[in-house]
Parts: structure tokens; C-alpha cells; sequence
């Protein structure tokens, strides 16, 4: 692989439609299965707004404040201004207790890539001669060099990711339980 980083990010990238967040809702059981802590990002080119018009914290965010948080005894959430479009890489910073970031998007990052291919969708992959893609997974057996899955293998594919990127569970999930 490519591009390490701590912790380890791997996106799934596709065209639209293609089955990315169906997909993911797939892998990440599988990998929390194994034990590992998984963070995700979810990329949006066209910009988003994920406070509610009218709450507090909206009204507080649009009244100049740079960074807004929401935190309850469950979870935070959080609203923060940016000049430009982060890389996965420059997030990882906001997840310091995970094992593995799976972002989804970014597919021209210089990021290790799953790519979802289906070709009712698209005619081509998005990604083919990428040098970041890992793998596929697909409908159909597209032409790549890379490993191929099918859609119902997300316990293969995290199996994949988790020998490719020599991962171990044992960083972020129980340093937190040794903390308690």
C-alpha cells in the first residue's frame, strides 16, 4: 500500500450510486468485530450544513464563532469553518482513539482506495489506473490488477484491508479500556 498514516485511512471511492455507504454498512461491523475501533469520514465536495437552522448552536455558529460544539453525555458533534478541502490524512488528528479511518470520497487523494464498481452505473471505474487502489468490489469482474470482491464479501474485504495494512487491534479500543 501506498500511504500510511496513523491511524491507517483506506476510502471507498465510486461514481454515484454505485453502492459506497451500502457497502460500508457492510465492512465496518466486520471490523468491529475483529476488535478494531473504526472512525469514518464522509467527503462532500459540494458543501454541507449539519446544524438546524434555528437551534442554538446554529444561531451561535452563525452569529461568528469559528467552531461550534454540541456535546451531551453520549456525543459530541462539531462545526468548524475550514479555507480549503481537508484530505483525510489532515483529519486524523480529530480521531485519536481509533484504530482505522474509513473515509468515503476522496477519490482523487493520494489514499489507499476500495473501489465500488458497478456497471449498471458506470461504464468504467472510476479509479482503474489509480496507483492507491487496493482493491474492488463489484458486480461484475472488471478488468484490474487488483484484488476483486463481490458485494456481499464485506467480511473478506476487511479481512483484506486488515493483512494489506498490517493492522492489530490492540492500539486504540484497549488503550482506552486501560485507561478505565
Amino acid at each position: 500500500m501506498k500511504m500510511l498514516t496513523d491511524p491507517p485511512v483506506v476510502s471507498l471511492v465510486g461514481s454515484s450510486g454505485s453502492g459506497k455507504t451500502t457497502f460500508l454498512e457492510k465492512l465496518i461491523p466486520c471490523l468491529v468485530a475483529k476488535g478494531f475501533v473504526v472512525g469514518t469520514i464522509k467527503h462532500d465536495s459540494h458543501g454541507f450544513d449539519m446544524d438546524i437552522p434555528g437551534k442554538d448552536s446554529w444561531r451561535l455558529k452563525k452569529a461568528g464563532a469559528r467552531v461550534s460544539l454540541v456535546a451531551s453525555p453520549f456525543q459530541i458533534g462539531m462545526v468548524r469553518d475550514t479555507d480549503c478541502d481537508r484530505r483525510p490524512d489532515e483529519l486524523a488528528e480529530f480521531f485519536p482513539d481509533v484504530d482505522i479511518i474509513i473515509a468515503e470520497g476522496y477519490k482523487r487523494a493520494k489514499i489507499n482506495k476500495i473501489e465500488v464498481f458497478r456497471r449498471e452505473i458506470s461504464e468504467r471505474p472510476v479509479c482503474g489506473n489509480d496507483e492507491y487502489l487496493m482493491a474492488m468490489v463489484s458486480d461484475s469482474v472488471p478488468d484490474t490488477e487488483v484484488p476483486c470482491f463481490g458485494l456481499d464479501q464485506a467480511e473478506a474485504v476487511a479481512d483484506f484491508i486488515v493483512s494489506s495494512l498490517n493492522l492489530s487491534a490492540c492500539s486504540a479500543g484497549n488503550q482506552n479500556e486501560a485507561a478505565s
